[in-house]
């Protein structure tokens, strides 16, 4: 029937009731496990107590069967002997007990096996650092001075040297260790004392003080952790404050850059300031200069007397006649020059010697030539030269109009 109930399962309720079963089953080891470590414990103790640990180790079925067979063979009353709750759990609870004492004393071997290995490899690498040291002190003393010198004996006496040398460093050694080891026994010993005085005097922490140590530690170690708690914070604290201080610090760095550069811009200012003022100064100067050369020109502005507009119309046209004239003469001029070319006449311009009336014309204004009388026929290129020298003479000077107005009248255009 159980059979057939556990096929009409599903599977995932099944694999949950095997689960189960095998939990159950782990415990029930464990238990058994248990029992029988303290079976053995008790099992040299005598037959009786032999029989109480049979009787305490066997499971329900077997301890009523045996009680059955005693009350059968002996015929007494039928009665089960069985641990009860409070046996099981103080066995339970010294197991347990010897469980953490076992795992104690294991974590203490294994810290002992632990440093003893520490020591050892300390030990072990300072080893190692002599070796590779004497290396290489015997390839620098010893190998790399006799390698060229091979078969001498200067090399092996220094060998010989050398390792008497380490035997005598190893002999020091050995005494500063032994002298090493004498005071620490001695120290070890004085500490024997100590322990074996306090002994006697009863000083000896006992399990009560120990308590209480405890107690004072677990109270320290809280106020410790409050004291961590409070320099936490003030870490914390003291961190933001230096971010305040380096943002501070940051901002009087711009300030202060700021400061240079207007204290830069200041002094360029007031430099830029005094260069106006001098040339403000100077302007001013000028300017006084300016108005006083300004009221001599307007008081000779106004002393001066102007002619009247008629004659400077006068002069102008007696300046346009002059340069219609000045023009046809050109033209004479150009032909006289052409004809004599083409007839081939080679005739000085001027073969007249110093003191004649041409000499004069050519050097004196028409007022002298007009004062003189002579007005000479001549070739009419030269007449046609002085009356344009004169004409040039004239243009610069307007009042001698007049007077170059007669010269020139008696020489008709054609």
């Amino acid at each position: 029937m159980a059979e057939r109930g556990l096929a009409a399962l599903p599977l995932p309720q099944l694999r949950a009731q095997l689960r189960e079963a095998r939990h159950a089953n782990a415990l029930l080891q464990t238990e058994v496990e248990m029992f029988e470590k303290w079976y053995r414990k008790m099992e040299p103790c005598g037959p009786s107590l032999r029989l109480l640990s049979e009787t305490h180790g066997a499971p329900p079925e077997l301890m009523q069967t045996r009680g059955r067979y005693k009350s059968k063979s002996h015929g007494a009353t039928d009665y089960f002997v069985g641990l009860t709750v409070e046996q099981k759990y103080e066995l339970a609870e010294r197991e347990l007990t010897e469980l953490r004492d076992e795992i104690q004393r294991m974590n203490e071997d294994s810290e002992q096996t632990l440093k003893n290995l520490e020591a050892v490899i300390e030990e072990a690498e300072v080893w190692w650092t002599d070796v590779k040291k004497a290396i290489s002190d015997f390839e620098k003393d010893i190998i790399s001075t006799t390698s060229s010198k091979k078969g001498n004996i200067v090399a092996s006496e220094k060998l010989l040297r050398y390792m008497e040398e380490k035997n005598r460093q190893r002999d020091l050694l050995r005494e500063k260790l032994r002298l090493k080891n004498y005071l620490l026994k001695g120290y070890k010993k004085k500490l024997q004392q100590q322990l074996t005085q306090k002994e006697q005097t009863g000083e000896i922490l006992c399990e009560v003080h120990l308590q209480q140590l405890q107690v004072r530690n677990a109270q320290y170690q809280e106020k410790i952790d409050e004291k961590n708690q409070e320099l936490l914070q003030l870490k914390l604290t003291s961190g933001k404050t230096v971010q305040v201080l380096n943002l501070y610090k940051r901002k009087l760095q711009d300030a202060m850059e700021m400061s240079m550069s207007l204290m830069k811009d200041i002094s360029q200012r007031k430099e830029l300031l005094e260069k106006m003022e001098r040339e403000a100064a100077l302007v001013e100067e000028q300017r006084a200069k300016a108005e006083s050369v300004n009221r001599q020109l307007r008081k000779q502005l106004s002393d001066c007397s102007v002619p009247p507009v008629l004659s400077y119309v006068q002069k102008k046209m007696a300046v346009t006649d002059l340069r219609n004239s000045l023009k046809a003469w050109e033209r004479k001029v150009a032909v006289a020059e052409v004809s004599k070319t083409g007839l081939g006449v080679q005739e000085p311009v001027c073969q007249l010697g110093a003191g004649s009336w041409w000499s004069c014309v050519c050097a004196c204004p028409p007022a002298a030539i007009v004062g003189t009388g002579v007005l000479a026929p001549d070739p009419p290129e030269s007449r046609v030269r002085v009356l344009m020298r004169q004409f040039h003479w004239c243009l610069a000077e307007p009042e001698a109009f007049p007077v170059y107005r007669a010269v020139i009248a008696p020489y008709p255009e054609d």
